[in-house]
This record gives structure tokens, C-alpha cells and sequence, in this order.
């Protein structure tokens, strides 16, 4: 466990009146979340099942029994005001009598399922459903200093874990090894866990971006990729280096040295008020210009928060201009079957004048 500071206290209590402040937005008078990561978001509450309610003078979290403690005591020490019903297999009674002042309720047309509509629209509720896109999502977006915290204390728990089991790879270990040695050192430096399944990806398998740890010995001359993040109190971190084992190739340098350059770029050129376009072309015309724009097969980042991929997208196709708080990742990558792939990437948070790094490991890794 990492001796650390008390985290920064998040802004949940006010998270709710942002919500209804969309909902003339929305087309709606009321929200029902059913997606369980923005139940979290607008709650505190962590359990595996439950809806949340939110009307204009109204949020009532429904959940069964298992949570009978649980929920009330997150949703206290969250602030969120809300109104808790143990209700087990009763929900609909729960949700349905506690409809006033809605006329119009939303759903979240990304999480409901067409069976679940056709039940809410038959039998639960009297009044017009309305599909909506990214009604809790769009608020997650820019994050508050409490839930900067969780990310920074997760992207110094996968820093210090790397430093810790580094040096295993001049012992030749397996990907599944390495993997689950990096695994087990964030858990036991404090992460709730890893905040996605970690990459391990050498030699020629580093040419697949997202490689799954095998049972392939780690060579002498491989480039390895390591792709990997911790958990916060559900906040997550993303980090890729590649380490190179023992001598490098004259390919192998140059894809580094080309990786390298495109990801500075891309970090210089984050800044509150930019498109996330442009992050993109900056990276991929260091790439372009080395002639290996057909190898960089994949966007240039994505939002990180509660979920480890969400919005803003940074990517060419990307419509989002960034602003501050948004945390993005940079990680341009060259992959050639041949020799292997290279991917860098740092989790950052935008400010008016530019980025900080969440992540802190150097880029320059090698292992004799």
C-alpha cells in the first residue's frame, strides 16, 4: 500500500440539479438511469443492480435487499440528495408511484433494451417515453477536482507498479506472467483493481494492438508493449510504454524515436478550446511524414474516467473540441508485424493553457 495523502472530496451533492437542468434538452420532464456507472456518477452508489429516478423534485434510488445498508450509507456519505427504496422484487410499484410532476420520461436509449422498453411502455408507466443519447455522459465529461485525484492517485498506483515489476523481464518471464505480476503490484499498492485487462504484447504480437497476455516467452530483441491501468474508487487510469529488451533493431529505433515525437506533438497541441481533430493530426502527420501512416491503425485517444473508454474522442473524425477538466489520453502507436509495434501513452487533464500528466513513467525504458 502506498503512503498517500487523503483524496480531494467530490462535488457529487450538486450532480443532480445539472441533470434537470438538461432536461428541456432532452425533450423530458424525468430521467429514469438504469446504466450503473451513472448511477454511481450521480449517487455514489457502487452496487450490481438498481435504477435511480430523477423527476424535477424527485430521486429516488430502487435496489433489492443486498443493499439494504449499503445504499443508504453511500448515498449519505456521497450528499447526493436522494431518497433510498429496498424494494426487491418490487420495483416497479417503487418507480411507477413515485411519477409526480413527470410527463415525459426519459430513457437511456443506450442501455434500455428493446424488451425492457416494450415492459416500461406496456405495463410500468402511463405517460410518453423518450429516448436519450448521453443525457448523464455529457456530464461526466468534465471532471472535478475530487474525481481528478482518483485519477491521479490511480496513475501513480500503475507507475509505481510498473517501476516495481520492470526488472522481472530480464528473468524472460511469459506475457500471462508479467501481466499478472503488474496486476497484483497495483492491487497491492491500492487500487480496487486493474481498470481494464492488461496488455503484454512482445516481439511480433506487439504488432496487434490489442494483443491478449499468452504464454509467449519474452525474448531478448523483442519491443514489448504494455498497455495497462489502475481503479480508484471506480476511477480509472490509462497508460501505454514499450520497453525494449535487450538491443533494438535500426527499425525498432526509429519506430520509437517516431512514436516518441508523435505523442509530444500530440500533448503540446492539447489545450482547452482545441478540437480534438487537430490532437490527432498533430501525431499522425509525425507518423505520416516517417511513412507509416498505414501502421498507425487507430485513433489518437479517448476520455477516461469512471469508464476507461468514454467521451471526449480524440481521433480525425472526432467532433469534440476540448475543454478544461476533460481527461484524454495521447497514444499514437506504429505496428509492423515484422518488427513488432510501439505504442505511447499518457493520460492527461486539460487546462486553459495546455495539459498535466497524470501518468509519470518515462518513456525511454529499456531492459538490458
Amino acid at each position: 500500500m502506498m503512503s498517500v495523502d487523503p483524496l480531494v472530496p467530490m462535488e457529487t451533492a450538486g450532480r443532480l440539479e445539472r441533470l434537470r437542468a438538461r432536461f428541456d434538452a432532452l425533450e423530458c420532464d424525468g430521467l429514469l438511469v438504469t446504466h450503473l456507472t451513472n448511477v454511481r456518477y450521480l449517487t455514489g452508489f457502487t452496487g450490481s443492480a438498481g435504477m435511480l429516478l430523477v423527476g424535477p423534485d424527485l430521486a429516488l434510488l430502487v435496489t433489492d435487499g443486498r443493499y439494504g445498508s449499503q445504499a443508504p450509507e453511500q448515498v449519505l456519505s456521497s450528499g447526493a440528495p436522494v431518497e433510498v427504496a429496498v424494494t426487491g422484487d418490487r420495483q416497479k410499484e417503487a418507480v411507477s408511484g413515485s411519477m409526480t410532476g413527470i410527463t415525459r420520461l426519459g430513457l437511456e436509449a443506450a442501455n434500455v433494451t428493446w424488451a425492457a422498453h416494450r415492459r416500461y411502455e406496456s405495463d410500468w408507466f402511463e405517460v410518453p417515453l423518450v429516448a436519450t443519447e448521453g443525457a448523464v455522459e455529457q456530464l461526466r465529461i468534465e471532471k472535478d477536482p475530487g474525481e481528478i485525484d482518483r485519477m491521479r492517485r490511480a496513475g501513480a498506483i500503475a507507475d509505481a507498479a510498473l517501476a516495481s515489476v520492470r526488472p522481472m523481464l530480464n528473468e524472460r518471464p511469459t506475457e500471462q506472467v508479467f501481466g499478472r505480476a503488474l496486476d497484483a503490484a497495483m492491487r497491492e499498492l491500492g487500487a480496487d483493481g486493474p481498470s481494464f485487462e492488461t496488455i503484454v504484447a512482445s516481439g511480433p504480437n506487439g504488432a496487434r494492438p490489442h494483443h491478449r497476455p499468452s504464454e509467449r516467452t519474452i525474448e531478448s530483441g523483442d519491443l514489448v508493449v504494455l498497455d495497462f491501468g489502475a481503479r480508484v474508487h471506480g476511477y480509472c487510469s490509462d497508460m501505454s510504454r514499450t520497453v525494449s529488451v535487450g538491443a533494438c533493431s535500426e527499425v525498432q529505433s526509429r519506430m520509437l524515436a517516431v512514436v516518441l515525437d508523435s505523442q509530444a506533438q500530440g500533448v503540446d497541441a492539447i489545450a482547452a478550446g482545441v478540437d480534438a481533430a487537430t490532437v490527432d493530426r498533430a501525431c499522425r502527420d509525425v507518423i505520416d511524414s516517417a511513412g507509416w501512416g498505414d501502421a498507425f491503425v487507430h485513433g489518437t485517444g479517448h476520455g477516461v474516467g469512471l469508464d476507461v473508454h468514454e467521451a471526449p474522442r480524440v481521433a480525425k473524425t472526432s467532433g469534440d473540441t476540448l475543454a478544461a477538466g476533460h481527461v484524454v489520453t495521447v497514444e499514437p502507436g506504429v505496428y509492423l508485424p515484422d518488427h513488432g509495434g510501439v505504442r505511447i501513452e499518457d493520460m492527461l487533464v486539460v487546462t486553459d493553457r495546455g495539459c498535466e500528466p497524470l501518468t509519470l513513467t518515462s518513456k525511454l525504458t529499456s531492459v538490458v
